[in-house]
């Protein structure tokens, strides 16, 4: 049985997990704005564990193709507030951060079980200071930066070189004393990927797994590649899409499926397991 050793939790691997998202920005691509108070956001996260949220995902900073930079400082006071608020509400809590700042005092109040990087702890400091920790990490690949990396990102081959880069990224982890066992990657679809490069990866999550040896945390809900394919503009409109794309994932072997829309992907999901077992 893979499990992933999340902070104060062991998590079963068994079936694909569903980690929801909760932004606490007034910019994020789609929810942007709707949470930033404390107590909405602990309202929204108590809906999203009755819907059936494995994992909550608490992030400070917009992270969208052309976001706007926001200071450490800044984003401090954007999670912590909310992160201790939802320290004792019975479920794995995840810091979607880039920052070894943010993540240090953030692990430092003891709500944080999951670390969710984008740059894979590239950041200085970022690596040891996760290893001294419980916490699970996400090593997540990108090209370039937020406000650059739509700019016509090229590969020779996408998924070669996504595999190459956070089997590397694993490595540093287990040579820092990091246990497999708390390790996920995330091939980052939308980061620095045309829609031609954001298919390809998804076409071939298992042979990443393959060759990296770790579990996959996907990302799809609502981006702008569904919109590409559907024609749909708005972020929230893409539900029906996002949950495709949340079961192709699980097709493909993803371990934790990151969402939105709690309830609709959760209940997909129940219904792809059961015709799976059955």
């Amino acid at each position: 049985m893979k499990t992933l050793l999340c902070g104060r939790f062991t998590l079963d691997l068994s079936r694909p997990l569903v980690m929801g998202i909760l932004n606490v920005t007034p910019d994020s691509f789609s929810d942007g704005g709707r949470f930033n108070r404390v107590d909405d956001a602990l309202l929204r996260a108590e809906a999203m564990l009755a819907e059936g949220a494995d994992i909550l995902d608490i992030g400070g900073e917009s992270t969208r193709p052309g976001a706007a930079f926001v200071s450490p400082e800044e984003e401090l006071q954007r999670v912590l507030p909310v992160l201790d608020k939802l320290r004792d509400i019975g479920a794995p809590i995840s810091l979607d951060t880039r920052r070894s700042s943010v993540m240090r005092e953030a692990l430092r109040l003891g709500a944080v079980d999951l670390v969710n990087d984008v740059s894979a702890l590239e950041d200085e400091g970022a690596l040891p200071l996760v290893a001294g920790s419980r916490a699970a990490i996400c090593l997540m690949h990108k090209q370039g930066n937020p406000d650059t990396m739509q700019d016509r990102p090229v590969y020779q081959d996408v998924v070669a070189e996504v595999a190459d880069y956070l089997q590397r990224r694993v490595r540093l982890c287990l040579d820092a004393g990091i246990a497999r066992q708390r390790l996920l990657v995330d091939p980052g679809f939308g980061f620095g990927k045309t829609l031609a490069h954001n298919l390809a990866l998804l076409k071939r999550l298992d042979e990443i797994e393959r060759v990296v040896g770790v579990p996959q945390l996907v990302g799809l809900s609502r981006k702008s590649m569904l919109g590409a394919v559907t024609g749909e503009e708005i972020p929230a409109e893409r539900l029906g899409a996002s949950v495709a794309a949340a079961l192709e994932s699980a097709r493909r072997g993803a371990a934790v499926i990151r969402v939105h829309d709690v309830k609709a992907t959760r209940q997909a999901l129940q219904l792809w397991q059961a015709l799976r077992e059955s």
